[in-house]
């Protein structure tokens, strides 16, 4: 496997989905407090959906179905989406 690829993963398992899992689990524990609203539940809805296409990222590379290419544009995609969220979280 090549190093774009580790990262990739890595990146992914370590970073991503715990930080996903994370956020979901706050959503689910305001749905449980009846407090959600229309767009909590759509929150919910596209969070869960980010959370299959992140394992199905992971089912592409250990499976061999991604290239090199392809494995540095989602990784550069990925580490807006980090750098992004760690500024938001700075101005607030």
């Amino acid at each position: 496997m090549t190093q774009i690829k580790k990262d990739l993963l890595e990146v992914i398992e370590n970073t991503m989905i715990p930080e996903v899992e994370g956020y979901l689990e706050d959503l689910h524990t305001i749905i449980e407090k009846k407090e959600q609203t229309d767009e909590t539940m759509e929150e919910v809805r596209d969070i869960e959906s980010f959370l299959v296409e992140l394992q199905n990222i992971i089912y592409a590379v250990n499976e061999d179905k991604i290239d090199d290419e392809q494995a540095t544009e989602v990784y550069g995609k990925i580490m807006k989406m980090i750098e992004k969220h760690e500024h938001d979280e700075e101005e607030h």
